[in-house]
Order: C-alpha cells, then structure tokens, then sequence
C-alpha cells in the first residue's frame, strides 16, 4: 500500500472516511502533565506540578460549560474528542472519564458514534486505569511507545521498558479496547536498521489496528537540538534513514495496515477521524494550556501556562494568547497543503464547493510542472501525491503553500 498513489488508497478504504464534513467539529484536550520532558519534545508540557491537577480539570470543565451555554458550538456536532499532551494518563482515570462525560453532556454527543482517543504512556497506567478508561467510554486509545529498543528508550528519555510496554498492549486488549494505535519513532539517535527492525517486527506481532510512524525532527529548545548543535548527538547518516523508511514500506505492505497517510498506517475502518479532520481543515475546538482552536474561521491558540490557564479558566477570564482571522484564500491554500499528506488526497470538486477557487486553475503552472514530474496525479477527481511525490512530501507541499 505504500508504494502507491491516491487510486489504490481509495480502493482499500472508505472514501468517506476522508470526506470533509461541514458542520462537525473535534474537541482537542491537551492534558500537560508529564513523569518528566523527553529529551525531543517540543510540546507544551510540564514534568509534576501536581498541586495544579484538580484545578486543571476544573478549568477544562468550566471553559467547556462557557462555550456551551454561550453558543459557540452550537452550530456544529462534535464527531471526534482526542485526549492529548504531555501525558493524559498523569491524571487519575476517574478524572479523565469525569472530564470526558462532561465533553460528551456540553457538546451533545453520543459515546456509541463518536471516536474518542486518549493518549497513554506505558509508565503511567496500569490494568484497572485502563478498564477504568474504557468503561468510561474512551474507545480508541494511542500508546506512545516509540521504540522497542530498551537503550533507544533510554536515549529518549522515556520512562519505560519495551517489555512494559508490551504488557501495557496486552493489558489494553484485555481491559476491552478493540482500537489500538501504537506510535514509533525512527532517524534516532544511534538507530541503526537492525534496531528500527526490532522495533517495527514487534510491533506488528502486537496487531495493532493503527500505527504512526515518525521521523525524529530536532526542534528547537529541546535537549536533543541543543546537544547537536553542540555536536554530542550522533544521528544516523541520511541514507540510513532513507533505508529504514523503504523497509517499513516494503514491511507493512505485506501486513494489514494500510498507509493512508504519510506517516500512519491502519486496518481500513480505523483511520483516526480525529486527525483526518486536522488534515481535511476542519474545524476543531482544543482546550487545556497550549491548545490550538479553529472555528468558524479564526485560529486561536491559548496560553501555554499551566498557572496562569487554571487561574484564568476558573475565573472565567479569556485564556486566549494568539487570535488569528483566517481569509478565505489562506484557508484554501493550508487545505491542499494539509490534505496532500492523506494519501487519498484532496477532491476537486469539494475545494471548489467549500472555497470557490478551482485548484487547477489556480495552481496553473506550478500544478502543471509538478504534474509532468510524477510528483502529483489526479484520480478519480482527486489530486494526490504518487509514490515518488510520498518520498519528497515536503518539497511538494513547499511549491503550493
């Protein structure tokens, strides 16, 4: 399934699990909490600060409530809620499933039809957390694994071993849940092929019904970005990285797992909704520190303090820190920019529908070149990357912003 273009993705999935839906929206929790700062993260997240947890909820909860009664909301139906971070599972599970019925009561959705994922790290949960968590009603969970490699885990900064997190899988299984997505890490520091082998053979001996794969990115303000520019942090060589790709394609083309985007890979039917809604430009409401909103045309990102978040929230002041209104043609652009990393694509007719630009037309030139170069092709009235434009994603998607 890799190695090919939109036609085939369309083939082994439901078209209308890409589909934007006009009128729904994604609830994003950010949850901050974390054991400690893995050494990549550049994420908003904050290692303890426990004292801060009940008043976190509450905050979430009250923000939650304003925007109900408010109205804000209310012309949209929420499909999807995400629990992320940092480390959703730092707050007790009754705390979660508390905050996640409150979700489901202000925002009018049904536990049954809504995708509802949380984000879990093997150090910080174990079997009654998890029961308690599906009981509760999350049906999706996300296991930040990263590696299967113990020194790799180490290197990261990770809190657990790979054999806890193979117990932490089982456990989940067990505790009920029947969508399960693992996330990988690969370009490590010191990863070699053999190491990154491991790792993915054993996670698909898990079965897995979801699986993400990232490419380690050194951002700045992180630890890993300042001990290579230190030159302490020894990466593998391009080509390495290179090969470690065209294995896992050349892997995952034989197992279950169909790519349906350029990095996640699914049984077909368990796509995440959630994030197909990010990479169809949908809109989506996030809450928690750090969290980014888009609704109704204006991006706002709230203050990436804990503090000054719970403060804020339960004194019912803005917690607000950036507010950005959208033109249309902006949000045209980020949509085919977005959408291209679906392997599936971006219809033609739904831009036209939903912006008014004919893409072809407005492309011109640019559309045409990255065309006759293999990098782009349009089937069955979708533009989407072929195999060759998968492998230079960016490069192609730099031409269009």
């Amino acid at each position: 399934m890799s190695a090919q273009g939109c036609g085939q993705a369309l083939a082994d999935f439901n078209p209308a699990e890409f589909v934007h839906h006009a009128g729904t929206f994604g609830v994003y929790i950010h949850v901050p909490f974390c054991l400690k700062k893995c050494a990549y993260c550049s994420f908003y997240s904050v290692a303890g600060k426990r004292q801060w947890y009940d008043r976190y909820v509450e905050a979430i909860a009250a923000l939650i409530t304003t925007d109900a009664c408010s109205g804000k909301v209310s012309e949209h139906r929420a499909t999807t809620i995400f629990f992320g971070g940092g480390t959703p599972s730092m707050l007790p599970p009754a705390q979660l499933v508390a905050l996640l019925h409150h979700c489901l009561q202000h925002f009018s959705c049904e536990a049954d039809s809504t995708e509802i994922s949380i984000e879990v790290n093997p150090a910080t949960i174990d079997f009654d957390g998890l029961v308690c968590l599906r009981r509760g009603g999350f049906n999706r969970l996300s296991l930040g694994v990263q590696s299967f490699v113990d020194t790799e885990l180490t290197r990261l900064g990770r809190a657990h071993t790979a054999a806890e997190a193979l117990a932490t899988f089982s456990l989940a299984r067990k505790a009920g849940f029947n969508n399960l997505s693992l996330d990988l890490m690969y370009g490590l520091p010191d990863q070699n092929l053999q190491s990154w082998q491991q790792t993915l053979n054993t996670a698909l001996e898990l079965e897995p019904d979801h699986l993400s794969m990232y490419e380690l990115t050194l951002e700045a303000g992180t630890p890993f970005f300042e001990q290579e520019q230190a030159g302490k942090l020894h990466l593998p060589e391009e080509e390495d990285v290179l090969a470690m790709m065209a294995h896992s394609r050349a892997t995952l083309k034989h197992s279950d797992l169909a790519r349906y985007e350029i990095s996640n890979y699914a049984v077909p039917g368990y796509a995440c909704r959630h994030n197909v809604n990010y990479w169809n430009n949908g809109s989506y409401q996030g809450y928690g520190p750090g969290a980014v909103s888009c609704m109704s045309g204006e991006r706002t990102t709230t203050t990436t303090d804990v503090e000054r978040f719970c403060l804020g929230g339960l004194a019912g002041h803005s917690v607000v820190e950036d507010r950005e209104v959208l033109l249309r043609e902006h949000r045209f652009r980020e949509t085919v920019v977005m959408g291209l990393r679906m392997v599936a694509g971006v219809s033609l007719e739904g831009l036209e529908d939903r912006f008014g630009y004919d893409l072809l037309l407005y492309y011109g030139e640019t559309l045409d070149r990255l065309l006759d170069q293999h990098l782009l092709e349009i089937n069955r009235g979708n533009l989407c990357l072929t195999s060759q434009g998968l492998l230079l994603a960016n490069t192609v998607m730099s031409e269009l912003v």
